[in-house]
């Protein structure tokens, strides 16, 4: 079963680039300068943002479906990121190297099943959710801060 792990489209983020931190406050935001790898998951780009690059928080909707699970949360996307992570049966090291919560849902937003796991676990629950003729998609969060981290698809 083939999967493709997509990032955040840049577009509803590149608006923030640039301004001023009160500007950000006003909308929610807050603008850190990254001191630590790892710690700033980029949600564009499906990486680690290196130390002394910019990230924005913010809390982004990852699940608008109108059902009980919609849900939103806080993420980090660089200040500056335009190219959206996109791959098929690889999973990104930023999603590797973190305890996972992978959720799988229907095509109308209902979660049909949930599992954690880390490293070399990822891919073969991600196959075997899939695998499940019901499953539309899955979201992946960070178990620990339980920031969303990526849309999983079947190809």
């Amino acid at each position: 079963m083939d999967f493709r792990i997509t990032g955040l489209a840049p577009d509803p983020f590149i608006p923030l680039y640039g301004l001023d931190d009160e500007s950000l406050a006003r909308r929610g935001v807050r603008r850190y300068v990254v001191d630590e790898r790892p710690g700033f998951p980029d949600r564009v780009t499906m990486r680690d943002i290196p130390p002394g690059e910019r990230a924005l928080l913010l809390n982004f909707t990852h699940q608008p479906a109108d059902t009980p699970y919609r849900a939103s949360h806080a993420i980090y996307v660089r200040e500056g990121a335009r190219e959206r992570y996109e791959a098929v049966n690889e999973i990104p090291e930023v999603m590797r190297r973190r305890i996972l919560s992978l959720r799988a849902f229907d095509a109308v937003g209902m979660m049909l099943a949930a599992d954690v796991a880390q490293g070399e676990a990822v891919e073969p629950l991600i196959r075997a959710m899939l695998g499940d003729s019901r499953v539309a998609y899955i979201h992946a969060h960070n178990a620990k801060q339980g920031c969303y981290s990526g849309r999983i698809d079947r190809v």
